[in-house]
């Protein structure tokens, strides 16, 4: 299934009026965490081709708002929040979250009245915090519900939320959502090639499969194992339509513009059962570099460094017209056409697959399977070491040795998070 130059256009545009544009609008996407905002009160930020600024007033309410002032185009990120709403710092005006002109101090001194800003508007999106993470909707009213997912209800977890700049367009990360033959070549062999093994031999894949289910798909794999007898079809990961990997963690495939991808993990360990009952407070942020800024190359030792190799490789936007889609290729094509019906949806006025208009379904959404049962799982101190110790011999053929290194799939962890992480596992 190679894609015209037309059709790529069409599934990878992300700007207002365009068709996939459109179908990406009908979602809410994170774009910052609330402890962003401990120490600033505004952050400029892109999504959809859309430049806007982010802010916290001092009453708490969150606002998102276009970058440039209407009156003289200046930039709102340099403004300056009050009780309600954020003031440019050019001529004074401002605005509330929802974009009504609060003040216009010359001219209401001299009109002697509000008929001036009254009429103004400053164009402004819808904000919810869940998980810590900050969520924006830029599409058409009525607002759908931003949905609760199970896991941000858990308790006894440690959460961290990680942001990461890809260059490239979205579609090129999301169809590695539903691609598992990467992760025995991307994550297994290149790994042990990495670490030096002359011969890396990944479990390879047998079989794979996909199915969908109400808001995406997961795909099913068998893997070789040396007991035949356990050579079983395997549930895999979820993915959640239109752009989000769900592992056991959360991937978001945020998209910034036609050429560029904001990368969000919000990522739940349990605690060990000795470390239980435990309450952590707020959820900590940090960045992850994606450059080794000593040899200016891409970092590969981590899997979503690797992923992100693999997604940036392909250039900023990829040449689908000419790659060559085998059987491995089924679950991208099953997003493509998902994609397909999304924007059939969007046309005729209906709602794309998992919009949600429901508040008591939105509440929290379980996850299917017994995903949760499973992710909630106690383990003792000790288990969830030998777990560990298994992890890496599957990726790297042997423990490698990786002192605090404690978050797998981003490199650059600060410090002051690994400490934190330590405390609440009781390392």
């Amino acid at each position: 299934m190679a894609l015209s130059i037309e059709d790529n256009i069409r599934l990878t545009q992300t700007g207002k009026g365009t068709p996939m544009g459109e179908l990406l609008r009908r979602y809410w996407h994170p774009i910052g965490a609330a402890t962003e905002f401990d120490d600033k009160s505004t952050k400029q930020v892109r999504l959809l081709g859309e430049d806007l600024v982010l802010y916290k007033d001092r009453s708490g309410t969150y606002g998102l708002l276009a970058l440039h002032c209407p009156h003289r185009r200046a930039d709102l990120s340099y403004g300056y929040v009050e009780e309600c709403g954020l003031r440019c710092s050019y001529h004074g005006w401002a605005f509330d979250e929802q974009g009504n002109c609060l003040s216009a101090p010359f001219e209401d001194t001299a009109a002697g009245n509000t008929r001036f800003r009254d009429q103004i508007h400053q164009i402004a999106y819808p904000i919810e915090e869940r998980g810590g993470m900050l969520f924006a909707y830029l599409g058409p009213e009525p607002v759908p519900c931003c949905p609760t997912w199970e896991p941000f209800t858990w308790d006894n977890g440690f959460v961290q939320i990680v942001f990461s700049d890809v260059a490239c367009n979205w579609l090129q990360c999301a169809e590695n959502n539903i691609d598992p033959v990467h992760f025995e070549w991307l994550h297994g062999n290149w790994s042990m090639a990495q670490a030096g093994d002359p011969a890396p031999a990944a479990a390879r894949h047998l079989q794979i499969s996909y199915e969908e289910w109400e808001f995406g798909m997961r795909y099913n794999r068998i893997l070789e194992n040396p007991d035949k007898d356990k050579e079983q079809w395997q549930g895999g990961p979820l993915s959640l339509f239109p752009n989000v990997f769900v592992p056991g963690h959360f991937e978001y495939r945020v998209p910034v513009d036609d050429t560029h991808t904001l990368s969000v993990v919000w990522h739940y360990t349990r605690v060990p059962s000795e470390q239980q009952p435990y309450q952590q407070g707020a959820i900590p942020h940090w960045y992850a570099p994606i450059v080794d800024s000593v040899t200016g190359r891409w970092i590969t030792s981590h899997v979503i460094n690797q992923d992100t190799v693999a997604w940036v490789g392909q250039g900023a936007l990829t040449d689908r017209e000419n790659e060559h889609l085998g059987r491995s290729d089924v679950g991208v094509v099953a997003l493509r056409r998902a994609l397909e019906v999304g924007l059939e949806d969007v046309a005729a006025g209906r709602d794309p697959k998992g919009v949600i208009r429901d508040p008591e379904v939105a509440r929290c959404i379980r996850w299917p399977w017994e995903r949760g049962v499973i992710a909630t799982q106690n383990r003792t101190l000790e288990q969830m070491k030998a777990q560990q110790a298994q992890f890496q011999q599957q990726r790297f053929g042997r423990d490698i040795g990786r002192p605090r290194d404690y978050f797998s799939f981003l490199a650059g962890q600060p410090d002051d998070i690994k400490k934190a992480y330590e405390l609440a596992m009781g390392l």
